[in-house]
């Protein structure tokens, strides 16, 4: 297994034998192909981030995300959200498939 990126709550490892990625969320490793790879990066790209920090919108801080067409449920708070962000976005960098890389401190 190839670690493409590690940050504070996830890391994304990357099969050598098998065309599939490891994605460790700390409670649980989902496995998935690159068409679920870019899913999961369309899911990350439509948060819309400042609305997690509005209070009204958003009372209890948290944003629920599924994958693998409701298989998996996770339930993040702000800061794994935006964690999340950068570890997507990085892990694309990282297989060369992206521009864009989000660096690990504000």
């Amino acid at each position: 297994m190839l670690l493409l990126e590690k940050s504070t709550y996830y890391s994304v490892h990357q099969s050598e034998t098998k065309r599939l990625f490891h994605v460790d969320f700390g409670q649980k490793v989902v496995k998935l192909n690159f068409c679920q790879m870019l899913a999961l990066r369309e899911k990350v790209n439509a948060i819309q981030l400042d609305l997690l920090f509005d209070s009204e919108v958003n009372k209890h801080g948290l944003h629920m995300l599924t994958l693998c067409n409701n298989e998996h449920l996770f339930v993040l708070s702000i800061e794994q959200v935006i964690d999340l962000v950068r570890l997507v976005h990085n892990s694309f960098a990282a297989m060369g498939l992206s521009q864009k890389y989000v660096p690990v401190s504000l």
